[in-house]
């Protein structure tokens, strides 16, 4: 049985001041290497860097499309079961732990993380894109619109958010409760223990990084090719692929300029102010739309997308072979795949404290109803025009060009000036808000420890990933982003299933761990022969801060010291020791096998109103009380020996340490 240790690895430690203290060689310069390669290769060669890309898609797609369609489909299976199991109720951090965000917060952090360039670039012209060439069936018909809304709800659905949770999961569970970094080589800690900070967990980390770079510069790619289309309509610029290459270097200079200056204030404001606008230009399309059409719309495609979802999971056209399939399901797949990384993070960080359900109902659920009615008011506004004659050149427009479909949509509506400004400058924002993050998060991992690394490591990974995206323009533009996705994601595809599986091997572990414990059969300290008026004066007793740290130190320290005597005449290797707060601890050492650990620490309570001296006056820090709560390795137990005996203390130790030895005997 695998241990899941607290301390940091050698990789972990505080880097030293030289410029490359920070690095974390094995990740960071085989990707920067392989990168470069890729980059020199589309400016020297870009037909063949296309063709590079191209047969790579088409082997992805045709050969192993299968073993992706099944993989997803098995994630999707896979955080659903976590959710509704026993395993729901494990808590992501100790089990004392309460989560650092409300409710309201978190779902609108959770509903931020469903934004991004693809609901731009995708709202309008997917469903056109179906609707005009659909896999199977007649195009521009009813039936036509209908399996357009089905698979625009199938790519952008809950499957997405599968694959993110389980790569945020991983990282929340590992880091939250067990103190692991919160790098993906982490949850393969169950499966190949302390090797993880040896060459297994670095070509781990480094697929992770790839993958971030791939989707990243797909988004940056879709966006510019965007931003390209808005600035034509606007101010008639030229389009072209040197003029992505320039925005795209104009617009990572920017968020280069932001990582440099430190301006995350500022990027956190406009994102903000980029929600807003997202918002308040969707709601300007509903209200000036078919609103009531749109309304009935909302509530059949959800309809027919939960009716379908699990027949639209596994098809895979084997009937009616088509290379449809490899341009949008598995691209999407893919990007998902490859975006996983960046996106999980972030889940990870917000969610600290969460139950598995809460967490699994939450990022499953929360973002895919905004997502779900984004693609309904654009989509099926864009299919009303083209269905009621309002915009007949718009299918031939988006047809010539996918991304001028958000632009020649808005022409339908008032001020289509105003509003395409507003779209173009949602993409602009989007662009620079992803390439900030993005880079922070390939930073992450591809440096020692979790501590801030020098600016120019974020300022390279800006750049590069800029010019990753340019290379892919030149490459073949969206034929060459779509390719460079679905390739880079399938290496990081088998990274995943490692992932679940080491997730599940721990989170069965920590069931295990508390059934035993509960089953095992000890004798239980007690009061059963103390003065039970004793008892009433300690229910009673509101002890200050004070009190308590002298219990701690007066009896409950000598009393751990006891044990450890004891136990270390037996062998075992033992410590005591006080921290921070006061808390005082015992630790028991069992080599390969998971250490036992008691403390005994004071925490804060408010009081309860028929305690205080006049209820009707609010409590203040004066009024507080505290509890001398126990906390095994797992978290706080809730309970509190405050005014115990030592001969109390003693037995309680040994109690939970019976337990935690039927526990090592349970897992052996």
């Amino acid at each position: 049985m695998s241990v899941l240790p607290v301390t940091p690895s050698p990789d972990e430690q505080p880097p030293a001041r030289r410029w490359h203290a920070a690095i974390l060689g094995p990740v960071f310069y085989p990707t920067a290497l392989l990168i470069a390669l890729l980059v020199a290769l589309s400016f020297a060669a870009p037909e063949a860097s296309a063709l590079l890309f191209g047969r790579a898609k088409t082997w992805v797609a045709q050969d192993a499309g299968w073993f992706t369609i099944l993989v997803v489909a098995g994630f999707l299976v896979f955080i659903v079961g976590l959710g509704v199991s026993s395993l729901g109720r494990i808590r992501l951090g100790p089990d004392h732990s309460r989560p650092d965000y409300s409710y309201p917060t978190w779902f609108a952090m959770l509903f931020a993380a469903g934004m991004g360039i693809g609901l731009m670039f995708f709202g309008v012209a997917e469903p056109i894109m179906h609707f005009a060439e659909p896999p199977v069936g007649d195009p521009g018909t009813v039936a036509a619109a209908r399996q357009a809304m089905r698979i625009t709800f199938f790519h952008w659905g809950i499957h997405a958010w599968a694959i993110y949770a389980v790569v945020a999961l991983s990282l929340a569970y590992f880091a939250y409760r067990h103190g692991l970094p919160l790098r993906i080589r982490s949850s393969l800690y169950p499966l190949i223990g302390e090797r993880i900070h040896g060459p297994i967990g670095h070509a781990v980390d480094t697929f992770a990084v790839l993958g971030t770079i791939f989707g990243l510069a797909t988004s940056l790619g879709l966006g510019v090719i965007q931003i390209n289309s808005g600035l034509r309509y606007l101010f008639d610029a030229p389009v072209g692929v040197g003029v992505q290459v320039a925005l795209i270097a104009a617009i990572t200079l920017v968020a280069t300029v932001s990582v440099f200056t430190g301006l995350d204030r500022g990027v956190r404001r406009l994102s903000e102010f980029n929600i807003a606008l997202a918002v308040a230009l969707l709601a300007f399309v509903l209200v000036m739309g078919p609103t009531v059409h749109l309304l009935q719309a909302f509530v059949q495609n959800t309809g027919m997308y939960v009716s379908n979802v699990f027949s639209m999971t596994f098809n895979l056209y084997a009937y009616e072979p088509t290379s449809w399939l490899g341009g949008w399901t598995l691209f999407y797949w893919g990007w998902w795949i490859a975006w996983s990384p960046f996106v999980g993070m972030f889940i990870a960080r917000i969610s600290r404290g969460r139950t598995v359900r809460e967490f699994v109902v939450g990022v499953l659920l929360v973002p895919l109803g905004f997502t779900f009615l984004w693609m309904t008011i654009y989509g099926n506004s864009a299919l009303y025009q083209v269905m009621s004659g309002a915009a007949p050149a718009l299918v031939e427009a988006v047809r010539a060009d996918t991304s001028v479909a958000l632009f020649q949509f808005l022409e339908a509506y008032p001020l289509p000036m105003l509003t395409s400004a507003a779209a173009t400058l949602l993409v602009v924002i989007f662009f620079v808000t992803s390439a900030d993050s993005g880079a922070l998060v390939i930073d992450m991992l591809s440096s020692k420890g979790e501590e801030e690394s020098p600016v120019w490591q974020r300022i390279f990974w800006a750049l590069l990933v800029g010019a990753i995206a340019i290379a892919l323009l030149i490459a073949g533009g969206l034929e060459a982003l779509q390719a460079g996705t679905i390739a880079s994601a399938f290496p990081f595809t088998f990274v995943m299933l490692l992932m679940a599986w080491g997730l599940l091997r721990a989170m069965q572990l920590d069931v295990t761990r508390r059934q035993s414990i509960r089953a095992a059969r000890v004798s239980a300290p007690g009061h059963a022969t103390a003065d039970w008026k004793a008892r009433i004066r300690a229910l009673m007793q509101s002890p200050t801060r004070a009190e308590v740290l002298r219990y701690l130190e007066g009896t409950v320290r000598p009393a751990l010291e006891a044990v450890a005597a004891e136990l270390g005449q037996q062998g075992l290797e033992v410590r005591v020791e006080s921290g921070e707060n006061g808390r005082a601890w015992l630790e028991v050492g069992h080599g390969a096998e998971m250490d036992f650990f008691y403390s005994v620490r004071p925490v804060a309570y408010e009081p309860a109103e028929f305690m205080l001296r006049d209820p009707r006056r609010p409590s203040s820090d004066a009024d507080r009380f505290f509890r001398a709560e126990v906390h095994l390795r797992e978290g706080g137990q809730d309970y509190d020996v405050m005014g115990w005996g030592r001969d109390e203390l003693l037995h309680d130790v040994l109690d939970q340490y019976e337990r935690h030895l039927h526990f090592l005997d349970a897992v052996r």
